[in-house]
């Protein structure tokens, strides 16, 4: 196939796409208990936005702003209530894109933080790259800081490899936050096997 008929996803610029101009505090769905979206098990929101627009995507419905239903309280407070059960591992946040919609993403893991300190992993999935995160906005930033594990890059259907653990292409890197922050290089998950 030329490469001039390969679709790509879109790149922003540093500060280009804001929340707060954005969102629409939408999620598109709320998965409790599933083994799929990280490490053991796992209560997954998957916010609605995306403007990645990778073609491929195996969740097209959530790029839009309004699919699914405005984020609320009382779906916050079930989030919590599902977490605290001694079997769930953690929160994982997708979509959408959740580094385009932090106020919902802050609100929820800051309510996580406070109950159950750093018992319960948080992890994300972002069509940033570390890098690009790096160069970002404030808010983005401060909720980096507030997550264990990122897996970063945009979705590549000219790289996709459906056995890769956690990700859909090769691109794509599992991340431990925590320990790239201290060090100031990209630490890549340390139970990576594929």
């Amino acid at each position: 196939m030329p490469t001039e008929n390969i679709k790509l996803p879109k790149n922003p610029q540093p500060g280009e796409w804001r929340s707060e101009d954005l969102s629409q505090k939408y999620i598109a769905s709320y998965k409790p208990f599933n083994f799929v979206d990280g490490e053991g098990v796992r209560c997954s929101l998957y916010v609605s936005g995306c403007r990645f627009a990778c073609p491929g995507c195996y969740n097209a419905a959530a790029q839009n702003f309004r699919y699914g239903k405005p984020y609320t309280d009382e779906l916050q407070e079930q989030i919590l209530d599902d977490l605290s059960q001694s079997y769930v591992q953690g929160l994982t946040l997708l979509g959408g894109e959740p580094f385009v919609n932090t106020q919902v993403c802050l609100q929820l893991v800051d309510a996580l933080r406070a109950r159950f300190g750093h018992t319960k992993d948080v992890w994300s999935w972002t069509g940033y790259t570390w890098d690009e995160l790096m160069q970002e906005t404030p808010d983005k930033l401060e909720l980096l800081s507030k997550i264990d594990i990122l897996v970063d890059g945009r979705f590549l259907l000219a790289k996709k490899d459906l056995t890769l653990q956690f990700r859909g292409s090769s691109n794509q890197r599992i991340i431990d936050v925590q320990k790239s922050l201290a060090t100031g290089e990209v630490v890549i998950w340390d139970k990576l096997v594929k």
